[in-house]
């Protein structure tokens, strides 16, 4: 599959965004690209572009959006529709 991870966190939080860099860094055959955007002074927004088997694609959103101080988290799948065609 590949589809989108999209985290808002507060980035004075202790530590969060070393530890949503370490998961990524340990998930790089699957996540191809990775936007960080500054909402307001605390709130940080990273969308993560992610393909794979949707096996590890559902384990990493998993992971990235129970890490302690992410507040919001969102796993969003898309296809090519190549397994509808005929």
């Amino acid at each position: 599959i590949a589809g989108t991870i999209t985290l808002v966190y507060d980035h004075h939080k202790r530590d969060i965004q070393a530890l949503l860099t370490e998961i990524q860094h340990d998930q790089g055959d699957v996540i191809i690209a990775t936007l960080h955007v500054h909402l307001d002074h605390h709130n940080c927004m990273e969308v993560l572009a992610v393909r794979g088997p949707a096996n590890k694609i559902k384990q990493v959103a998993d992971r990235l959006i129970a890490t302690k101080g992410v507040k919001h988290g969102k796993l969003t799948v898309t296809t090519t529709g190549k397994e509808f065609a005929k």
